[in-house]
């Protein structure tokens, strides 16, 4: 159930007897009316008060209207433990533990929007339970680099299939009355120097490729909050932005919801008031300042934006719109009294982490069939820090305090217990410290052996064994997966290749799982039979791991972003520092200008352009089952609206049930501007028993043939011949039809 905040209790009591009759709002008007009702009632401090944070996770609700506070709580991929008021201190709450969804990349991995309609719903029954009214996410910017420290946050590299899996996220959240903030709003491609770096960007960019997903999000999702980011775009902040905010968000979309600030994101008080920030929340001051005395009524929307008022240098128009935003969201969450208890750590909320997990791990390679593992009788050596390391705590503000975490080797210790003799062996030492922001995972991860040591236990170990299973990657450090800082390199940390070369070298049934949120450089893979991208996998990661690894569950998760052989690969680092990281303007350590020369080709859209063949292509991964996709066809080859409905059957032509994803392409075959050689249309996921056909319908619209044409800034298609082509991967598209779009 829901807990009444000790703060609010005890001004409840000791408020005078007529302070404790709220003027009740009329219940039976529609929230429109409400909204209208309330905002006449309220005075100018009422109104202040509701537009910024009076905690580090709370905003004032109106005690006279009857209106409570309203909590947010990060993050994306659970509900982040309580703080205190006004630190970054736990508050040493023993009910505020959580389960820990897998991150956002394995969701993303799955291809499945089912899958992100249970997962919202299960998010969101936490959240109510835990009493917070708006979680802090979806995260859904483009993967442009592997560089980037919160890709794991993120859902990929395409505008597409972000945009699908986006959706039932937010719906199934916001149908429990708990309002989903969409962030990082947008160009958030950054971590070092987040506040500093300004993009320039191709309108055709911003709008092909960045902004489809939160687009989506507004338009389909009916999003009722959405994060401004750090960055800068056109030499304005994010968070309060003229052309992003005012002119695309609000008056192109039509968005009525509120625009939140990232914490410390506004910058100018005269921008927030007029270029579309509704909430300020932050940490100190302005988010930068550090112990400010009376630092949340010294915000840019807070008593220096009252006095400004009284004092006739704005009106009140600005404000009372982002009021009537505010009040909407109250009514849509906090004064919502449909909405329910909610429920923690319950065995359903288990059970999606569980098959979230399990449909978003990608069998990336699988030589001799050395997957799934035949353990009967067998020895297996576990090796790697990866396989014992908690991952749910650290990372930046995605943190979690979970429940409980299976590790990968207690997984596969609990999966083959009786069946399979089990040994580790460390293999690396990495990060060892085994906390963030004060919680702990009580691990004690100390190695005091050399290198070489560690190697060399490994490799004796592995010489006895009938199966090496190498858990390695990165973790949720400072410069390798986690908010804050960028990676500086793609390989892997800590010595990881000499290990993994040397293993391999003396077992040839090794199998490599990468535990991470971003691609590594991979120079031993035709020395590895078996590679499994493991991503992060929350509370149970360890039983999902062991599910795929055995053969329990046939993998089905599919790459959302292409894996480069390396950085030279890679569009946004083919054009040198002025495209990443960028250049400061002027010599000055003030603002960063940073490019994005390689505009619309992004991923594999780079990739095809440039004729590269990279490690592992978009939308790959394998099984341990195989499927033919065959006879895809229309209806009639000839559109003149631009919808066009496609055919095609699906056969699982091997001896186990599995699912795939059959994925539709779009070429333009004549365009007057230049564009990519295919593009993500469609896409639908199909379980089939052995021998089993299915004929899969896909579905494309006008706007899947358009481009962004910056002479009119509109979308545009233009009358000429398309190709629909059709596989399950990128790189493995075996069918193709032609049709006209007159």
């Amino acid at each position: 159930m829901r807990h009444l905040n000790v703060l609010n209790l005890v001004l409840l009591l000791t408020l005078p007897l007529c302070a404790q009759k709220p003027v009740y709002l009329d219940e039976t008007k529609g929230i429109e009316e409400r909204i209208d009702d309330a905002l006449k009632r309220m005075t100018l401090s009422e109104k202040i008060g509701v537009i910024h944070a009076q905690s580090k996770f709370s905003s004032a609700g109106v005690k006279r209207l009857g209106m409570p506070d309203f909590w947010t709580d990060d993050g994306p991929h659970g509900v982040r433990p309580d703080v205190l008021w006004d630190e970054w201190v736990q508050a040493g709450q023993t009910n505020d533990s959580c389960v820990a969804f897998p991150a956002l990349t394995c969701l993303a991995a799955t291809w499945n929007p089912s899958m992100s309609a249970l997962y919202g719903h299960a998010l969101g029954e936490e959240a109510l339970y835990r009493g917070k009214d708006m979680i802090l996410g979806p995260g859904i910017n483009i993967y442009r680099t592997p560089l980037g420290g919160r890709n794991f946050e993120y859902m990929g590299e395409d505008p597409y299939l972000t945009s699908r899996m986006v959706v039932p996220y937010i719906q199934s959240m916001q149908e429990l009355g708990v309002a989903s903030c969409v962030k990082h709003y947008c160009l958030n491609n950054d971590e070092e120097y987040r506040h500093n770096v300004n993009v320039i960007v191709s309108d055709r960019a911003l709008r092909e490729i960045y902004l489809p997903g939160f687009e989506a999000a507004v338009k389909e999702g009916k999003a009722w909050g959405l994060m401004g980011a750090y960055n800068i775009y056109k030499d304005e902040h994010n968070c309060h932005n003229s052309i992003t905010l005012k002119k695309i968000l609000k008056e192109e979309w039509d968005f009525d919801g509120v625009v939140v600030s990232d914490w410390g994101g506004a910058h100018d008080m005269d921008q927030a008031v007029k270029n579309g920030l509704d909430m300020e929340f932050g940490t100190w001051t302005d988010g930068l300042a550090l112990n400010a005395s009376n630092a949340y009524d010294n915000y840019h929307l807070s008593k220096s934006y009252q006095k400004a008022i009284e004092q006739g240098r704005y009106s009140t128009k600005e404000l009372d719109d982002k009021v009537r935003r505010v009040l909407r969201l109250f009514f849509r969450t906090t004064m919502n009294k449909q909405r329910p208890y909610g429920f923690l750590c319950s065995e359903e909320h288990y059970a999606t982490a569980r098959k979230v997990a399990s449909e978003g791990i990608v069998l990336l390679q699988n030589e001799g069939g050395v997957l799934p593992l035949k353990p009967q009788g067998k020895k297996i050596l576990v090796v790697g820090e990866n396989a014992i390391k908690m991952m749910t705590v650290g990372g930046g503000s995605s943190s979690l305090k979970a429940q409980h975490e299976i590790s990968p080797l207690d997984g596969l210790k609990q999966r083959l217990a009786g069946i399979s003799e089990i040994d580790y062996a460390r293999g690396y030492v990495g990060d060892v410290t085994g906390n963030y922001d004060g919680v702990t995972t009580g691990q004690n991860l100390k190695d005091d052996r050399k290198p070489e040591q560690l190697v060399e236990e490994a490799v004796e170990k592995a010489k006895a064994a009938d199966y090496v299973i190498i858990f390695g990657g990165l973790n949720k450090s400072d410069y390798q997966d986690c908010e804050g800082h960028d990676r500086k390199a793609m390989e892997l940390p800590y010595g990881q290749d000499e290990l993994i070369k040397s293993v391999a070298a003396v077992n040839s049934n090794t199998v490599y799982v990468n535990i991470s949120g971003n691609a590594v450089c991979m120079p031993w893979r035709k020395q590895v039979p078996a590679i499994v991208q493991g991503w992060f996998l929350g509370s149970e990661a360890g039983t999902a791991l062991a599910s795929v690894l055995v053969g329990d569950t046939n993998p089905s998760g599919r790459l959302p972003f292409t894996w480069y052989n390396n950085l030279d690969e890679v569009g946004a680092h083919s054009f040198g520092e002025a495209a990443f990281p960028g250049i400061w303007r002027d010599g000055k350590k003030d603002i960063i200008d940073e490019e994005y020369k390689e505009g619309i080709y992004v991923g594999y859209r780079w990739t095809d352009k440039q004729k590269i063949k990279p490690l592992f292509a978009f939308g790959h991964g394998l099984g341990y089952t195989t499927f033919k996709v065959s006879n895809l066809r229309t209806e009639n080859p000839v559109t003149t609206d631009g919808n066009m409905t496609y055919y095609v059957d699906v056969t699982n032509t091997g001896d186990m049930e599995g699912s795939d994803v059959v994925q539709l392409y779009l070429t333009d075959v004549e365009s007057s501007v230049d564009r990519p050689a295919k593009e993500l249309k469609a896409f639908a996921k199909v379980s089939l028993k052995p021998g089993d056909t299915k004929t899969i319908v896909l579905k494309t619209d006008k706007r899947a043939l358009s481009f962004w044409d910056e002479g009119t800034n509109d979308w545009k298609a233009e009358p000429g011949e398309f190709v629909a082509h059709v596989g399950d991967a990128s790189d493995r598209l075996t069918c193709k039809v032609k049709f006209t779009f007159k």
